[in-house]
């Protein structure tokens, strides 16, 4: 995101700063991350639209060259492996503009991701 831009107020303001081509791109993940998660709630948190439910679900922001989405994955060795190719340094994700978006694996992410969090909200409820 432009370090000039005003900070957005909600993912609409967010998504609509971009150009038409990653406008959609941000769309269709928007709609991935809701169909996997209905319940999340749509914020902005480190001034990029993130979902919440029982914690932080998901990130995900447009970069010049891709999206990358965030936190790292981890849990899932099957999951790790299909992303392999699009974890950067720190493990966070990097989803190529100039290569078909992985929907599929967005939409297993935040399944993974809503698994952990509601087995943490659990056991913390059991610990009380």
């Amino acid at each position: 995101m432009n370090a000039e831009r005003k900070a957005p107020a909600n993912i609409d303001d967010y998504i609509a700063a971009f150009p038409p081509e990653i406008r959609a791109i941000l769309e269709k993940i928007r709609a991935t991350i809701r169909k996997a998660a209905p319940d999340a709630v749509e914020t902005i948190s480190y001034q990029i639209p993130t979902f919440t439910l029982c914690g932080n679900l998901v990130h995900f922001a447009a970069f010049k060259n891709h999206i990358g989405v965030f936190p790292p994955v981890s849990g899932d060795p099957r999951l790790e492996r299909s992303l392999s190719r699009y974890m950067g340094p720190k493990g966070n994700l990097k989803f190529p503009l100039d290569e078909p978006v992985p929907y599929h694996l967005i939409k297993r992410i935040v399944a993974l991701r809503l698994r952990q969090n509601l087995a943490k909200t659990a056991a913390s409820r059991k610990r009380r």
